[in-house]
């Protein structure tokens, strides 16, 4: 079986450096808000080119925390509204309602599954304070036509950047292109932890310095509460252990890139619709994209899953329902969002990681012409 993201032999790839890091971490005797930490910390931001990096547990709290240090801020308020993609995983969607925020769902581009640029204006109103571009599968979601949006209304721009770790936006990393940034380094991201982990990106000063407060209690001084906090940290292990991948992660990328122009130049089966960045179909090495998920659709999606499955090669579907048909936001059970419920219905993820082969490239090339 091929499988569709084999965590074990990504990690062994790093050893001996991630236990000589864990053992680092034990042998310091120190867990938490400590130094590698702090030296992640740095060293991320200066990779993504940030002024500041806030480590915190997971990338939905990094998310949540940048909304709530805005509504601390005085910038937002409850009931104020946040466009963001109707196509996008549910956290970026959990991030604004837990803040009592109001999302707002704009369409997708069917080519890029990015947000629509050119369908947000239409969406503005009087209370619209934020935009949440979601960088999706690993390509940038970014586009001058929201950089003008952005200006024009004077709205904060949030990246929700947990699939695009290293993607470019022109000359400046994603999470380094709006006012905050949310990072996840779960297992399977392209810069993945041994565990839930996240960080926030900020040149703001001011923001940075509520958010890690908010992370720790609502705290900066021990026992001295400045705010309603949370508990949300980057713990040392799981820092230590990211300082020895991030070293990598470039590199690593671009085996993604190579995989995914194997893919696109030689998957030639007519009912398959392969990934394109915008226009141009072949743009595989482009940098806006570090492939964190390959994506194909097809009409016969379960029937193609299947048969994969029965032909030894694991697929995922990122994801098969879509934030508004989940129970969880049913009172938006009878919008009308065309683009992404197709999307749902039909997009499947291919095998995609730095430490795949050429004969399982090849093999799931084959499967799938032959399907």
């Amino acid at each position: 079986m091929i499988k569709f993201l084999d965590l074990k032999k990504i990690n062994d790839s790093f050893e001996p450096q991630i236990s000589e890091a864990v053992k680092r971490v034990l042998d310091s005797g120190w867990y938490l808000l400590g130094d590698e930490a702090k030296a992640f910390e740095r060293e991320y931001s200066q990779f993504i080119g940030s002024r500041h990096c806030i480590g915190v547990a997971n990338g939905l709290d990094a998310l949540r925390l940048i909304l709530k240090a805005y509504i601390e801020m005085g910038v937002m308020k409850e009931g104020d509204e946040i466009i963001v993609p109707a196509n996008t995983y549910i956290a970026s969607i959990l991030a604004i309602t837990d803040n009592r925020l109001v999302p707002v769902l704009v369409e997708p581009d069917i080519l890029t599954y990015n947000v629509d640029p050119f369908k947000i204006e239409e969406k503005i109103t009087s209370n619209t304070r934020g935009i949440m571009v979601v960088h999706l599968y690993g390509q940038n979601g970014m586009h001058t036509e929201i950089e003008r949006l952005v200006k024009k209304y004077r709205l904060k721009l949030i990246e929700d950047n947990a699939q695009a770790q290293g993607c470019f936006y022109g000359d400046k990393r994603t999470g380094s292109v709006g006012d905050a940034a949310g990072h996840s380094f779960y297992p399977g991201k392209n810069l993945g932890a041994l565990g839930d982990a996240g960080a926030v990106t900020t040149d703001n000063d001011e923001l940075a310095d509520v958010i890690r407060a908010l992370a720790n209690y609502g705290s900066k001084v021990k026992y001295q509460n400045l705010y309603k906090g949370l508990n949300s940290r980057l713990d040392e292990i799981q820092a230590a252990i990211l300082r020895v991948k991030l070293q990598r992660l470039d590199a690593d990328n671009q085996k993604r890139r190579e995989i995914a122009q194997y893919y696109i130049s030689n998957i030639t089966n007519k009912g398959i619709i392969l990934p394109s960045s915008g226009n141009n179909q072949k743009a595989a090495f482009n940098l806006e994209n570090v492939w964190h998920i390959f994506t194909i659709r097809s009409s016969n999606r379960d029937k193609l899953q299947q048969y994969l499955q029965e032909n030894g090669i694991q697929t995922l579907i990122h994801y098969p329902i879509p934030p508004h048909l989940q129970n969880a936001y049913r009172e938006w059970s009878d919008k009308n969002l065309p683009v992404t419920e197709k999307i749902h219905r039909e997009v499947l993820s291919l095998p995609m990681s730095p430490v795949m082969d050429s004969e399982e490239i090849t093999i799931i090339s084959d499967r799938i012409n032959k399907s």
